[in-house]
């Protein structure tokens, strides 16, 4: 029991560390309803892959080329700091426009994964990928309506995140703008309970 303790002790120590602390795209917190904040985020610049499979494959297999770009696989070979969150989008997923989404995603499908490049860079600035699958973008300010967990990002919990985000939305009279996104802010090393989840929709500001 010590050693749990001590443990976790330290786990938490280290995810409290702002010196250790991944960069995070910057935002203005318009509301919060528990679990559920709608936030304003500014225009950002985005590294990102389209791949197949469901949502757990598709996140491992775009992390390795993402990591690859930021860890000096472009032109001319420079490291990028990683930041957070890590993000997944089904592609080509419906959208209602006028009522919560609730498209079920395929067991397979097409997923685009995203790494949010730190504000110093611009696009000019970035080196080139050279990989030809990680594509950069230019992601203009918006609004989120954002659910937050805790635990594993494991399919039982973003589907439940995903619904309950729906359910507000409705409740809310809010427009959904774009399919949910699957956002993990943590390395795999970090352990469950100290994991940090969301699910984001981008909706109509009013």
């Amino acid at each position: 029991m010590r050693i749990l303790a001590c443990l976790l002790g330290l786990v938490s120590a280290l995810v409290s560390n702002p010196a250790m602390a991944a960069e995070e795209p910057s935002y203005t917190l318009v509301e919060r309803d528990g679990p559920i904040e709608i936030r304003d985020y500014a225009p950002q610049i985005i590294a990102e892959v389209v791949v197949e499979g469901d949502r757990r494959q598709a996140s491992g297999r775009g992390f390795r080329p993402l990591a690859g770009y930021i860890f000096g696989d472009n032109q001319p070979r420079e490291e990028i700091a990683m930041t957070a969150p890590v993000t997944s989008t089904r592609s080509g997923q419906e959208i209602a426009m006028t009522a919560p989404v609730t498209t079920e995603a395929d067991a397979e499908g097409r997923w685009t994964v995203a790494f949010i490049m730190p504000s110093e860079w611009t696009m000019e600035t970035l080196p080139a990928p050279m990989n030809d699958d990680v594509m950069l973008r230019e992601q203009p300010a918006r609004r989120i309506a954002v659910y937050q967990f805790s635990g594993m990002m494991n399919d039982a919990r973003a589907q439940r995140g995903r619904e309950a985000l729906e359910a507000y939305l409705q409740e809310q009279g809010l427009e959904p703008l774009s399919a949910p996104t699957y956002a993990s802010y943590d390395p795999p090393w970090i352990p469950g309970p100290f994991r940090r989840n969301e699910v984001w929709v981008e909706i109509a500001a009013r």
